[in-house]
């Protein structure tokens, strides 16, 4: 096994058989991590988010974080509910992407799968970033290099899904629970030593007062109240990222798939909104508070003294406060499984994306390559695509939650909007026909869970795009419209080459009426050269030539001389280059030998050296390389390589056969293309 193939094999693992494909389903156990950790990890930023904005306000903002907080969590409620309908009506994983496009039309379906395509991007850069920024609390020295570390982050999460789902998803299990006990546990102990112990617990930011230089600030009351306020709703409704994912993923589930999906996403919402509530709870009780610098935003202490600098985040204020005088290994605890899972929380867009793109890959419009499966049978094409996506965003942004934040939630509140609106029609199309007065009562509930849901979604999408277009959102927004561009292109693509390639009548399986063979010497009359002469008569053309360029005289007569002395039966055309070209003039030859008959073909040879190592290609066949590329522009012109294989290619051969041996035999016996 050659070096490269052993990295790879310790990296990604060995093969998988696709009859191997039933082994790497997900139980409900390992689902719920592999699919909600991104969700769940949601609640360690988006209270952070509600707090900050509402410091614009100054401390008149804080007052209003219980209801934005309320707001968010039966919104997240409404949308667990209703996609609970949605992974039971379409259990293919095509997710919003087949509801719109099936019950809105292909264009709706389009545009859902753009906001989704962009919003997994950026739920790896936020939550990667969110990691990297909660790092800092334990490695200070963190700080400027967010968007390197961030980067590498996600080269390591990639790595780690190129591994396939059901191990990526083992791997991720155990830190996934171990965060969900820590904050549930923070939760309840925090509770439990502030009403029962009667223990005073204060955040370390409780007695500093904010004051802010926003519009806000000065004027808290009407359009501005409400304004504010919207943001800051808009910005805590990032912990309903990923909910949609489960849709999306419930072909990886173990049977009965569209039961166990449902289980596993009812299961997500209620921890999440528990763990939300606990959080925004507590963060009040204890009076954290926190800045939004970039809006002038600023803490003073008791003692007068101004600080311009960020706090530390709500979860690791409020570990500070519930455990580090009481029991100091908590704080750690929440700190160590908070930064890891927002790590992680990029698995569930790793396992989101990839499957998302395969399907749109296989209706046409992405690159084909999104549809295969690698060796560990994940879509890693898919896999690959968007980490570098992801890479590309936090080294631009230098990993900043707060700038990329801001385009975050658009997306996922457009496909959350138009499924709905899809699902809607689903149901009220199914009644029409529907008899069963059992089954008539379920799809009439369905329906209207999707209605309250309809109508939240897409009350919160205005919200968004209001509040944060400014903000950050255009630019999701301009990204999504490209990538629907993009789409439609390459369906077109696709659609205009079916129509070319498709057969149209008998004459598409007529013989030839005349091929006329061309050898191009290159390198001098040599073993290659005679080869590639004898396979050309051996194909019983109508006629053959055999073509060299002369750009060099002596070279062309001797070449010339040579020809004679081997006393080959047909002369050897030479091409004049006086510009000492190659190309242009062996192919405008060809051209000339085309005739206006459809049916005639010519079929060129071209001798090429096979060599065994990387290096040695870069000094054979550049010009049979670049005449082959400009060949296969000419209509009625076939080009055939005859290969010669140099005593180097023998190592390369066993070498091959070695690390690959099924593609070997199939190599052997003409079935490998």
């Amino acid at each position: 096994m050659s070096f490269s193939q052993t990295v790879k094999r310790l990296l990604v693992g060995e093969k998988l058989a696709s009859a191997q494909l039933g082994e790497t389903l997900l139980p409900k156990r390992i689902a719920l991590p592999v699919f909600a950790s991104d969700a769940l990890s949601s609640v360690a930023y988006a209270p952070d988010e509600i707090l900050l904005t509402l410091s614009l306000a100054g401390m008149a903002g804080f007052v209003f974080s219980w209801w934005v907080g309320v707001a968010v969590a039966l919104v997240m409620l409404v949308v667990v509910l209703s996609y609970r309908q949605t992974v039971h009506a379409y259990p293919s994983g095509g997710g919003d992407y087949e509801v719109a496009s099936v019950n809105v039309g292909p264009t709706a379906g389009l545009t859902v799968a753009s906001a989704l395509l962009v919003d997994y991007v950026l739920t790896v850069a936020v939550s990667v970033s969110s990691g990297v920024q909660n790092a800092k609390a334990m490695i200070p020295m963190l700080e400027g290099h967010e968007g390197t570390v961030a980067a590498l982050v996600i080269l390591g999460l990639m790595v780690l899904n190129l591994r396939g789902v059901r191990e990526s998803g083992t791997i991720f299990a155990i830190p996934t629970y171990l965060f969900m006990f820590g904050i549930m546990s923070m939760t309840l102990w925090g509770l439990f030593r502030i009403f029962v112990l009667g223990d005073t617990v204060r955040a370390e930011t409780s007695d500093y007062t904010v004051v802010s230089t926003a519009t806000y600030a000065q004027n808290f009351t009407g359009m501005l109240m409400i304004a504010l306020l919207a943001r800051a709703f808009s910005s805590g409704c990032a912990a309903l990222t990923g909910v949609e994912a489960i849709s999306n993923g419930v072909p990886a589930f173990k049977k009965p798939k569209s039961r166990n999906a449902a289980a596993t996403l009812g299961l997500l919402g209620l921890i999440a909104i528990t763990m939300l509530g606990g959080i925004i709870a507590l963060a009040n009780l204890t009076h954290v508070r926190m800045l939004d610098i970039k809006g002038g935003a600023y803490f003073v202490t008791p003692d007068g003294r101004e600080i311009h600098s960020e706090a530390t985040t709500v979860v690791g204020q409020l570990a500070r406060a519930v455990f580090y005088d009481s029991f100091r290994p908590g704080f750690y605890f929440i700190v160590v499984f908070t930064m890891i899972i927002l790590f992680l929380a990029a698995n569930t867009a790793f396992n989101g994306f990839p499957t998302l793109g395969s399907i749109l890959a296989r209706d046409g419009y992405l690159p084909r390559q999104l549809h295969t499966r690698g060796d560990r049978l994940a879509y890693s094409n898919g896999i690959v695509t968007l980490a570098l996506g992801a890479v590309l965003l936090v080294l631009i942004f230098n990993a900043s939650v707060t700038a990329l934040i801001q385009m975050y939630v658009v997306g996922v509140f457009v496909s959350f909007t138009v499924s709905q609106f899809g699902m809607l029609r689903h149901w009220t199309r199914h009644l029409k026909t529907e008899t069963n007065a059992n089954r008539r009562q379920r799809m009439q509930r369905s329906r209207l869970i999707n209605a309250i849901g309809l109508t939240m979604t897409g009350v919160v999408l205005v919200i968004v795009l209001l509040s944060k277009f400014l903000h950050g959102a255009y630019l999701a927004i301009l990204a999504m419209i490209g990538v629907f561009l993009m789409m439609k292109a390459i369906r077109r693509h696709y659609d205009r080459v079916s129509r070319e390639v498709a057969l149209t009548g008998s004459m598409d399986k007529v013989l030839p009426s005349r091929v006329r063979a061309v050898v191009f010497v290159t390198e001098g009359i040599n073993k290659p050269t005679m080869r590639a002469i004898a396979y050309a008569r051996a194909t019983n053309p109508s006629s053959i030539d055999a073509v060299m360029v002369a750009v060099d005289d002596e070279e062309s007569q001797q070449m010339i001389d040579q020809w004679q002395v081997e006393d080959v039966d047909f002369p050897l055309k030479v091409i004049a280059s006086p510009y000492r070209e190659v190309t242009g003039p062996f192919v405008d030859f060809v051209k000339k030998m085309r005739s206006d008959n459809p049916r005639d073909v010519v079929c060129v040879y071209i001798p090429e050296y096979v060599v065994g190592h990387w290096w040695e290609q870069f000094l054979h066949n550049q010009t049979a390389l670049i005449v082959r590329t400009r060949l296969h522009f000419v209509p009625g012109v076939m080009v055939t390589s005859v290969p010669y294989q140099l005593r180097s290619s023998t190592g390369a051969d066993e070498k091959f056969q070695r690390d690959d041996p099924t593609a070997w035999r199939l190599a052997g016996t003409g079935a490998q293309e």
